[in-house]
Protein backbone atom coordinates (compact mmCIF):
# COMPACT_ATOMS: atom_id res chain seq x y z
CA UNK A 1 0.00 0.00 0.00
CA UNK A 2 2.50 2.50 0.92
CA UNK A 3 4.52 1.70 -2.25
CA UNK A 4 1.46 2.54 -4.55
CA UNK A 5 0.96 5.43 -2.24
CA UNK A 6 4.61 6.50 -3.23
CA UNK A 7 4.76 6.06 -6.68
CA UNK A 8 1.62 8.55 -6.74
CA UNK A 9 3.13 10.88 -5.40
CA UNK A 10 6.42 10.58 -7.47
CA UNK A 11 3.62 10.24 -10.97
CA UNK A 12 1.63 13.33 -9.75
CA UNK A 13 5.13 15.19 -8.76
CA UNK A 14 6.51 14.21 -12.30
CA UNK A 15 3.26 15.84 -13.58
CA UNK A 16 3.44 19.01 -11.90
CA UNK A 17 6.67 19.67 -12.66
CA UNK A 18 6.60 19.88 -15.75
CA UNK A 19 3.59 22.31 -15.41
CA UNK A 20 5.38 25.21 -17.45
CA UNK A 21 3.05 28.12 -18.76
CA UNK A 22 3.33 28.15 -22.65
CA UNK A 23 1.38 30.83 -24.93
CA UNK A 24 -2.15 29.37 -25.94
CA UNK A 25 -0.54 29.71 -29.56
CA UNK A 26 2.67 28.23 -28.90
CA UNK A 27 1.63 25.30 -26.56
CA UNK A 28 4.27 22.29 -25.58
CA UNK A 29 2.90 19.50 -27.51
CA UNK A 30 5.54 17.15 -27.31
CA UNK A 31 2.99 14.20 -27.82
CA UNK A 32 1.25 15.42 -31.17
CA UNK A 33 1.40 12.66 -33.44
CA UNK A 34 0.09 10.61 -30.50
CA UNK A 35 -2.66 12.86 -29.86
CA UNK A 36 -3.56 13.54 -33.33
CA UNK A 37 -4.30 9.62 -33.32
CA UNK A 38 -6.24 9.87 -29.56
CA UNK A 39 -7.90 12.69 -31.51
CA UNK A 40 -8.82 11.14 -34.61
CA UNK A 41 -10.22 8.33 -32.74
CA UNK A 42 -12.66 10.61 -30.30
CA UNK A 43 -13.65 12.37 -33.77
CA UNK A 44 -14.83 8.80 -35.47
CA UNK A 45 -17.17 7.54 -32.17
CA UNK A 46 -18.24 11.13 -32.18
CA UNK A 47 -19.53 10.77 -35.63
CA UNK A 48 -20.86 7.53 -35.21
CA UNK A 49 -21.82 7.59 -31.70
CA UNK A 50 -22.02 10.47 -29.75
CA UNK A 51 -23.49 13.13 -32.21
CA UNK A 52 -26.46 10.74 -33.97
CA UNK A 53 -27.45 10.24 -30.04
CA UNK A 54 -27.19 13.96 -29.09
CA UNK A 55 -29.09 14.65 -32.39
CA UNK A 56 -31.96 12.32 -32.05
CA UNK A 57 -32.14 13.64 -28.26
CA UNK A 58 -32.59 17.05 -29.21
CA UNK A 59 -35.43 16.25 -31.90
CA UNK A 60 -37.19 13.75 -29.49
CA UNK A 61 -36.81 15.26 -26.00
CA UNK A 62 -38.99 19.08 -25.77
CA UNK A 63 -37.09 22.01 -25.44
CA UNK A 64 -38.45 22.76 -22.02
CA UNK A 65 -37.36 19.30 -21.04
CA UNK A 66 -33.57 19.67 -21.97
CA UNK A 67 -32.97 22.57 -20.27
CA UNK A 68 -34.87 21.28 -17.15
CA UNK A 69 -31.93 18.49 -17.23
CA UNK A 70 -29.01 20.81 -18.17
CA UNK A 71 -30.50 22.84 -15.11
CA UNK A 72 -30.45 19.54 -12.77
CA UNK A 73 -26.67 18.43 -13.86
CA UNK A 74 -25.73 22.05 -13.78
CA UNK A 75 -26.81 22.39 -10.14
CA UNK A 76 -25.16 18.80 -9.03
CA UNK A 77 -22.12 20.39 -10.36
CA UNK A 78 -22.06 23.75 -7.94
CA UNK A 79 -20.32 21.84 -4.60
CA UNK A 80 -17.77 21.39 -6.54
CA UNK A 81 -17.71 25.01 -7.85
CA UNK A 82 -18.09 25.89 -3.94
CA UNK A 83 -15.23 23.65 -2.89
CA UNK A 84 -12.91 25.23 -5.14
CA UNK A 85 -13.61 29.03 -4.35
CA UNK A 86 -12.70 28.23 -1.15
CA UNK A 87 -9.77 26.69 -1.89
CA UNK A 88 -8.95 29.78 -4.58
CA UNK A 89 -10.18 32.02 -1.73
CA UNK A 90 -13.25 33.51 -3.33
CA UNK A 91 -15.36 33.65 -0.31
CA UNK A 92 -17.60 36.13 -1.80
CA UNK A 93 -18.18 34.15 -4.65
CA UNK A 94 -18.41 30.77 -2.54
CA UNK A 95 -21.10 32.33 -0.65
CA UNK A 96 -23.18 33.10 -3.93
CA UNK A 97 -22.85 29.67 -4.84
CA UNK A 98 -23.66 28.14 -1.90
CA UNK A 99 -26.54 29.97 -2.01
CA UNK A 100 -27.45 29.13 -5.31
CA UNK A 101 -27.08 25.39 -4.58
CA UNK A 102 -29.73 25.93 -2.09
CA UNK A 103 -32.11 27.74 -3.53
CA UNK A 104 -32.39 25.87 -6.77
CA UNK A 105 -32.06 23.03 -5.08
CA UNK A 106 -35.32 23.75 -3.18
CA UNK A 107 -37.53 26.09 -4.71
CA UNK A 108 -35.97 24.85 -7.98
CA UNK A 109 -37.34 21.55 -7.70
CA UNK A 110 -33.87 19.47 -7.30
CA UNK A 111 -32.32 21.99 -9.67
CA UNK A 112 -34.29 21.88 -12.61
CA UNK A 113 -35.52 25.05 -12.49
CA UNK A 114 -32.60 27.86 -12.36
CA UNK A 115 -34.92 30.21 -10.02
CA UNK A 116 -31.23 31.40 -8.80
CA UNK A 117 -30.13 33.35 -11.89
CA UNK A 118 -33.35 35.30 -11.52
CA UNK A 119 -32.56 36.06 -8.56
CA UNK A 120 -29.09 37.69 -8.98
CA UNK A 121 -27.06 35.15 -8.57
CA UNK A 122 -25.04 33.84 -11.01
CA UNK A 123 -23.47 30.64 -12.30
CA UNK A 124 -19.85 30.49 -11.64
CA UNK A 125 -17.17 27.35 -13.05
CA UNK A 126 -14.51 26.43 -10.72
CA UNK A 127 -12.55 23.22 -10.78
CA UNK A 128 -9.31 22.04 -9.13
CA UNK A 129 -7.45 22.95 -12.26
CA UNK A 130 -8.46 26.34 -11.95
CA UNK A 131 -7.44 26.20 -8.77
CA UNK A 132 -3.89 24.81 -9.57
CA UNK A 133 -3.55 27.97 -11.94
CA UNK A 134 -4.86 30.32 -9.61
CA UNK A 135 -1.74 29.34 -7.30
CA UNK A 136 0.61 29.60 -10.40
CA UNK A 137 0.82 26.19 -11.52
CA UNK A 138 0.96 25.81 -15.18
CA UNK A 139 -0.74 24.02 -17.49
CA UNK A 140 2.54 22.19 -18.77
CA UNK A 141 1.44 19.90 -22.28
CA UNK A 142 -1.22 19.44 -24.18
CA UNK A 143 -2.83 16.20 -23.99
CA UNK A 144 -5.69 14.39 -25.72
CA UNK A 145 -7.50 11.57 -23.84
CA UNK A 146 -9.16 8.93 -25.12
CA UNK A 147 -13.28 9.89 -25.03
CA UNK A 148 -12.59 12.46 -22.52
CA UNK A 149 -11.07 15.08 -25.05
CA UNK A 150 -8.36 18.54 -24.55
CA UNK A 151 -6.88 18.18 -21.57
CA UNK A 152 -3.33 19.50 -20.46
CA UNK A 153 -0.56 18.00 -17.54
CA UNK A 154 -2.68 20.47 -14.90
CA UNK A 155 -6.05 19.88 -15.90
CA UNK A 156 -5.20 15.94 -16.03
CA UNK A 157 -4.27 16.29 -12.09
CA UNK A 158 -7.24 18.34 -12.01
CA UNK A 159 -10.06 15.86 -13.18
CA UNK A 160 -8.67 13.48 -10.03
CA UNK A 161 -8.83 16.26 -7.58
CA UNK A 162 -12.85 17.06 -8.93
CA UNK A 163 -13.52 12.77 -8.51
CA UNK A 164 -13.82 13.52 -5.33
CA UNK A 165 -16.29 16.49 -5.31
CA UNK A 166 -18.33 15.58 -7.67
CA UNK A 167 -21.81 14.02 -7.04
CA UNK A 168 -21.21 11.02 -8.15
CA UNK A 169 -18.14 10.18 -5.34
CA UNK A 170 -20.75 10.40 -2.40
CA UNK A 171 -24.03 8.80 -3.99
CA UNK A 172 -24.38 5.08 -3.05
CA UNK A 173 -24.31 2.57 -5.75
CA UNK A 174 -21.87 4.66 -8.32
CA UNK A 175 -21.23 2.06 -9.91
CA UNK A 176 -25.01 0.80 -10.88
CA UNK A 177 -26.38 1.04 -13.70
CA UNK A 178 -28.88 3.89 -11.81
CA UNK A 179 -25.48 6.07 -11.72
CA UNK A 180 -24.25 5.05 -15.44
CA UNK A 181 -27.33 6.44 -16.77
CA UNK A 182 -26.83 10.01 -15.29
CA UNK A 183 -23.51 10.09 -16.44
CA UNK A 184 -24.45 8.81 -19.78
CA UNK A 185 -27.49 11.40 -19.52
CA UNK A 186 -25.49 14.43 -18.52
CA UNK A 187 -22.93 13.50 -21.53
CA UNK A 188 -25.91 13.34 -24.15
CA UNK A 189 -26.99 16.81 -22.67
CA UNK A 190 -23.37 18.11 -22.81
CA UNK A 191 -23.40 17.14 -26.66
CA UNK A 192 -26.62 18.41 -27.47
CA UNK A 193 -26.29 21.79 -26.45
CA UNK A 194 -22.77 21.84 -28.56
CA UNK A 195 -24.82 20.93 -31.90
CA UNK A 196 -24.88 24.81 -32.82
CA UNK A 197 -20.48 24.43 -33.00
CA UNK A 198 -20.62 21.51 -34.93
CA UNK A 199 -20.46 24.11 -38.06
CA UNK A 200 -17.66 26.04 -36.87
CA UNK A 201 -15.85 22.85 -36.36
CA UNK A 202 -16.45 20.88 -39.52
CA UNK A 203 -15.23 24.62 -41.78
CA UNK A 204 -11.28 24.26 -40.13
CA UNK A 205 -8.49 23.35 -42.03
CA UNK A 206 -7.04 21.56 -39.18
CA UNK A 207 -9.59 20.17 -36.30
CA UNK A 208 -6.83 19.60 -33.83
CA UNK A 209 -5.08 22.81 -33.82
CA UNK A 210 -8.39 24.65 -33.60
CA UNK A 211 -9.55 22.30 -30.73
CA UNK A 212 -5.81 22.69 -28.93
CA UNK A 213 -6.07 26.57 -29.14
CA UNK A 214 -9.52 27.20 -28.41
CA UNK A 215 -9.10 24.57 -25.48
CA UNK A 216 -5.78 25.98 -23.93
CA UNK A 217 -7.31 29.95 -24.79
CA UNK A 218 -11.02 29.01 -22.45
CA UNK A 219 -9.28 27.52 -19.86
CA UNK A 220 -6.57 30.40 -19.39
CA UNK A 221 -9.54 32.69 -19.75
CA UNK A 222 -10.92 30.64 -17.02
CA UNK A 223 -8.35 30.75 -15.00
CA UNK A 224 -7.93 34.21 -14.75
CA UNK A 225 -11.56 34.56 -14.50
CA UNK A 226 -11.84 36.43 -18.05
CA UNK A 227 -8.80 38.60 -17.79
CA UNK A 228 -5.87 36.85 -18.43
CA UNK A 229 -2.75 39.20 -18.58
CA UNK A 230 -0.29 39.52 -21.58
CA UNK A 231 1.69 36.67 -22.82
CA UNK A 232 5.23 37.13 -23.08
CA UNK A 233 7.04 35.47 -25.74
CA UNK A 234 10.77 34.61 -26.16
CA UNK A 235 11.34 37.87 -28.96
CA UNK A 236 9.71 39.81 -26.88
CA UNK A 237 12.35 39.54 -24.34
CA UNK A 238 15.11 39.81 -26.98
CA UNK A 239 13.96 43.01 -28.39
CA UNK A 240 13.23 44.52 -25.25
CA UNK A 241 17.53 44.40 -24.08
CA UNK A 242 19.51 47.62 -25.39
CA UNK A 243 21.47 46.90 -27.67
CA UNK A 244 25.09 47.59 -26.71
CA UNK A 245 26.85 50.37 -29.22
CA UNK A 246 30.47 50.99 -29.34
CA UNK A 247 31.89 54.01 -28.22
CA UNK A 248 32.63 56.73 -31.32
CA UNK A 249 36.52 57.55 -30.23
CA UNK A 250 38.55 60.32 -31.84
CA UNK A 251 42.06 59.88 -31.93
CA UNK A 252 44.41 61.74 -28.95
CA UNK A 253 46.53 63.86 -31.83
CA UNK A 254 43.41 64.63 -33.49
CA UNK A 255 41.32 67.70 -32.67
CA UNK A 256 37.53 66.84 -31.20
CA UNK A 257 36.39 68.58 -34.05
CA UNK A 258 37.00 69.18 -37.73
CA UNK A 259 39.29 72.18 -38.54
CA UNK A 260 37.18 74.40 -40.95
CA UNK A 261 38.84 74.55 -44.53
CA UNK A 262 40.43 78.22 -45.30
CA UNK A 263 38.67 79.93 -47.81
CA UNK A 264 39.97 79.78 -51.11
CA UNK A 265 41.75 83.55 -52.18
CA UNK A 266 40.11 86.09 -54.26
CA UNK A 267 40.92 86.11 -58.07
CA UNK A 268 43.18 89.23 -58.78
CA UNK A 269 41.89 92.36 -60.66
CA UNK A 270 42.04 91.74 -64.21
CA UNK A 271 44.19 93.98 -66.24
CA UNK A 272 42.61 97.18 -67.56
Amino acid sequence: MSIARNLSYLVVSCVLGACAHHPPDEPADPLEPMNRAIFKFNDTADHYVLHPVAKGYQTVVPSIVRRGISNFFNNLAEPKTFVNDLLQAKFVQGGSDLGRFLLNSTAGLAGFIDVATSAGLQRHDEDFGQTLGFWGVGEGWFLMIPLLGPSDNRDAIGRVGDYFSSYGYYVPGRYDVESYSATGTDLISTRADLLSADSLMNSQFDKYLFIRTAYLQRRQAMVYDGNPPPEKYPEDEDSSEPTATAPTTTPKDSPATPLATPAEPPPPPAKP
